[in-house]
């Protein structure tokens, strides 16, 4: 893996350009990772994957803790790893043991060698020697440290405790390592800048090529996360590429861009997926009015409509008109909303694949702002534009 960053804007916002070693094109940053479930997403299919802007889709995120129910490691490993397996092998995979869809990590445990995690297979104890072999045998392009996450009520002890973890684990991991693939360093240190900042700092002193940030999404409000996020990327060395997990929400991915991070997860995405949402907001740049306030859609926050609606029974438009998806350029939100309404799994399926293209679109224009040192700009009208639209709609109910 090589990582260069191309251009700054408003501080701290950054793009760069990320090379995997099995695929010639690079991947453009801040990017989107998406989510799977042992090795392939939830619910757009292989063949349909091209259908994405490329090559921005081509990196996935893959948790390792979901192989610990069928396949051995022994057997994953003949095969060939994970590329292989799933059969993607021009797809980049970047393996971390937090499930970006439901894992919550254990508060309490006391456990001094290993991270106690909801697994498909129960609450297991994942040990440092367990979690390498995981990653010997896939052979991901990108893994990160084993880390003990916590969320923002833990009482101090607890937070430091967490980072001694972590720390711990990061260079047991990198001693039992031979699997190859970028070892991205784990940094956490839950709701306190101090410890943010101690474990940041042991984690640049050792020899990673990234940085996975953690312990986002997990309670912190949104006003205290920049001081959190800063604390962080004010430490690390700007020539390495920088992974966060929990931030989504389109205000929160702007966030994270503002405070240098480069690669985010995409949970986001599958949840509105599930509760039958479809993003609609536009892609446009500094100048465009982002949300526009519609009476007829009271109750939506103009960046996503509810197909599952009665409204929609009958419509017969995309889900956004001039949209080039492959849901948008062959379906209808009337079909979708049949579709929903009959709980066919196809629904999610179009819906996915729409909500995906928007997103890696949504991360194209942030990119566009950046170089055109225009970023701030940018993040001020999207927030405003939101802000604005609600008050009015709150008017008129």
């Amino acid at each position: 893996m090589k990582f260069a960053v191309k251009a700054w804007s408003n501080g701290r916002a950054r793009t760069g350009l990320l090379h995997l070693g099995n695929y010639p094109n690079p991947i453009e940053t801040p990017a989107l990772l998406l989510p799977t479930r042992k090795g392939l997403p939830y619910f757009i299919s292989p063949d349909l994957l091209p259908s994405l802007p490329s090559p921005d889709s081509h990196l996935l995120q893959v948790c390792p803790l979901h192989f610990l129910e069928g396949l051995s490691p022994k057997t994953i490993s003949k095969v060939g790893g994970l590329h292989q397996m799933v059969g993607l092998p021009e797809y980049g995979f970047a393996a971390v043991a937090r499930d970006s869809v439901q894992c919550l990590p254990e508060c309490n445990s006391t456990n001094k060698v290993g991270a106690s995690f909801e697994t498909p297979c129960g609450r297991l104890l994942i040990k440092p020697a367990d979690y390498v072999e995981m990653i010997s045998s896939m052979k991901p392009n990108i893994w990160a440290t084993l880390a003990d996450e916590v969320p923002a009520w833990v009482s101090d002890k607890r937070n430091k405790t967490s980072v001694d973890r972590t720390v711990r684990w990061l260079d047991e991991c990198i001693a039992l390592s031979s699997a190859g693939g970028a070892v991205f360093g784990s940094i956490v240190g839950g709701p306190s800048v101090e410890e943010r900042e101690r474990c940041t700092q042991e984690v640049a002193r050792r020899n990673v090529s990234g940085y996975w940030i953690g312990g986002f999404g997990l309670g912190e409000s949104m006003d205290e996360r920049p001081a959190l996020l800063n604390a962080v990327t004010a430490i690390l060395q700007e020539e390495k590429p920088r992974l966060v997990c929990g931030l989504g929400l389109p205000e929160e991915v702007l966030q994270g861009v503002a405070a240098g991070i480069d690669l985010f997860d995409s949970e986001y995405i599958y949840h509105l997926t599930l509760e039958g949402f479809a993003l609609t907001f536009p892609l446009g740049g500094v100048g465009v009015n982002v949300f526009s306030f519609d009476p007829n859609n009271l109750g939506s926050d103009r960046s996503k409509i509810n197909l599952r609606a009665t409204i929609y029974r009958k419509d017969t438009s995309p889900v956004v008109e001039n949209c080039s998806c492959y849901t948008c350029q062959n379906h209808t939100k009337a079909y979708i909303n049949h579709l929903l309404n009959v709980h066919e799994m196809l629904a999610q399926i179009l819906l996915e694949i729409h909500n995906t293209h928007h997103y890696l679109k949504f991360f194209s224009s942030i990119r566009e702002a950046i170089k055109a040192g225009e970023f701030e700009q940018f993040r001020k009208r999207f927030i405003e534009s939101r802000r604005d639209h609600l008050a009015v709609a709150a008017v008129c109910v």
